[in-house]
């Protein structure tokens, strides 16, 4: 609990910040009809994906220290509280079956833990030293990225996570949704996205919170797409871990190769399930032993074992 000095400093930050501003276009919301409230709604959202594209060097530069830290055996963490926090829980979550990676590649930490991603732990995000046990937790390594999410650039778990694995040697991501004056703690790549004024003043979950995740959606995807998980533009290191994933794995194998149904699902069974395989055995007419050594010995690239195969 914060002692009277310490709120009425808290109070004089979250006066200066941008995300607890009053949104003019917004001021007389609570007496607009339904279709009003969603068309302003609508207005200010359209303004985040220009924002986001302000910041494509920053994200780029994201992308390849993630791609290298992956690469060489590393990690990537996300550390967050409230709605900053989920982001990077269901960031994690969705990379395994979309890219193939294990669960532990991807990691989202979430202040107060995972009871916190569907009932707010009150209290758990105002101490540094939350972040910097739960970086102690996940035993970071110098290896491995950090990644913090916060909206306000302030948040005392975020910075307690940055903080410890700075001390320790990791490289550090920052993800905020105010401008970088705002933010006074260290990062190796800063990306501020500052949207402005919430359509609900203080309310990160919506303008904030949808420019925190098109940023995610960049990194993880162009990472990936570095590390040789998507050849063209279709998802070839999928995990098929349930039906719909399992045809839609009989289709790009069939799209890429012009099999037949049966002949897809064959070349999935004799793969193992992995879509790469099958896909490096049907065009080039080799067993599963050798279409794994093609792609081992062409790191994972889809596309090179295709390009050297025709020389």
């Amino acid at each position: 609990m914060k002692d009277e000095s310490g709120r009425q400093r808290l109070f004089k930050e979250l006066e200066k910040l941008a995300t607890e501003q009053r949104n003019s276009n917004s001021e007389f919301i609570d007496t607009a009809k339904a279709k009003e409230i969603v068309q302003i709604i609508n207005a200010e959202d359209k303004q985040v994906a220009d924002l986001v594209g302000e910041k494509t060097s920053e994200i780029a530069a994201a992308v390849e220290l993630v791609k290298e830290a992956i690469s060489n055996g590393g990690r990537l963490l996300y550390f967050g509280a409230g709605t900053s926090g989920r982001l990077g829980v269901l960031d994690a979550a969705e990379c395994p079956p979309t890219f193939g990676v294990t669960p532990d590649v991807v990691q989202g930490y979430i202040a107060g833990g995972k009871e916190a991603m569907f009932v707010a732990q009150e209290g758990a995000e105002d101490f540094e030293e939350n972040g910097a046990e739960d970086i102690k937790k996940a035993q970071v390594k110098d290896i491995d990225i950090v990644c913090g999410l916060a909206a306000s650039g302030r948040t005392p778990y975020v910075h307690g996570a940055l903080k410890e694995a700075s001390r320790i040697g990791a490289k550090t991501i920052f993800i905020v949704t105010v401008p970088k004056s705002q933010v006074n703690v260290f990062a190796d790549i800063l990306i501020d996205v500052p949207v402005g004024p919430e359509v609900i003043m203080g309310s990160t979950r919506m303008k904030s919170a949808t420019a925190q995740k098109m940023v995610l959606n960049m990194i993880t995807t162009g990472a990936m797409i570095r590390l040789g998980k998507v050849y063209e533009n279709v998802m070839v290191d999928l995990m098929l871990t349930n039906e719909k994933l399992h045809e839609r794995a009989k289709r790009i194998i069939m799209m890429l190769t012009e099999a037949s149904y049966e002949q897809a699902e064959d070349a999935l069974q004799v793969s193992e399930g992995n879509v790469k395989t099958a896909i490096t055995m049907l065009l080039l007419d080799i067993s599963r032993e050798e279409a794994k050594s093609l792609l081992d010995s062409n790191q994972g690239f889809l596309r090179n074992v295709l390009l050297n195969s025709e020389k």
